[in-house]
């Protein structure tokens, strides 16, 4: 973790929105049928209609000649104002997010990221976005199977390690390492979580183990068990007469 409130990294440019930026392999229906299922298959929840025009959105970069694209941008630039208004949830197509994410809630939410990995958890009043004004390409990293609580902040060019947990109302303005628990203002690393507990919770999600947790799961030796005792069982006392 850096030492000073925002990381002195000089970021890279953010995506210019000229590209489809959807998890490759995956046609438009099947990752919003997937983002249905992760809303535990529920029409009416917010976070599914938002995922699933920001899908519409970067879909339609692929359209090529541009001409042809022109309708589809139209509509996508129609619909995107209605998300903010009646969800509550601001997320913009040139923002790059993986499979099955998880918008919990809804309301007050800006999720400026630079990018959101696979199986992350976003709860309502989350900000992800840029730390101070004029550091417009300095936005966050969120990696694969992070759990992010109400209210949180994370703020500037900082990395969220893969499989942390950040508690509710915490802000983040530096990079947090992998595995890590995460709370305050600003938010401090409390603990790291063990390779069984991330396994445990990610099989109460119906998610697999990731390699490297079942590797290092695979190395942990289990706790040594007693041996039986062999001491010869002690003698019944005599009956008196």
């Amino acid at each position: 973790m850096t030492t000073s409130g925002t990381s002195p990294r000089t970021p890279p440019p953010l995506e210019k929105g000229d590209r489809n930026l959807n998890p490759p392999g995956m046609s438009l229906l099947a990752l919003i049928a997937e983002d249905w299922r992760t809303h535990d298959r529920r029409w009416l929840a917010q976070g599914f209609w938002v995922l699933a025009l920001h899908r519409f959105g970067n879909w339609r970069m692929s359209i090529r000649p541009k001409l042809l694209r022109a309708p589809f941008s139209l509509l996508y630039k129609m619909l995107y104002p209605f998300t903010e208004w009646v969800c509550g949830i601001k997320l913009s197509y040139n923002v790059q997010v993986g499979r099955r994410v998880r918008i919990e809630h809804f309301g007050g939410m800006i999720l400026g990221a630079r990018s959101i990995g696979d199986d992350v958890i976003i709860r309502q009043n989350t900000t992800f976005g840029v730390a101070r004004t004029g550091h417009n390409t300095g936005k966050p990293i969120i990696e694969d199977r992070v759990d992010i609580g109400c209210g949180v902040a994370i703020l500037g060019d900082v990395r969220i390690g893969h499989d942390s947990i950040i508690g509710a109302n915490a802000v983040v303005v530096r990079d947090v390492p992998p595995c890590s628990i995460v709370v305050g203002v600003p938010g401090r690393v409390i603990r790291t979580r063990s390779a069984q507990e991330i396994a445990q919770s990610l099989a109460q999600r119906g998610l697999p183990t990731p390699e490297p947790i079942a590797a290092q799961l695979a190395t942990q030796t289990p706790a040594p068990q007693p041996a039986p005792s062999s001491a010869p069982p002690l003698p019944q006392e005599s009956r008196q007469s």
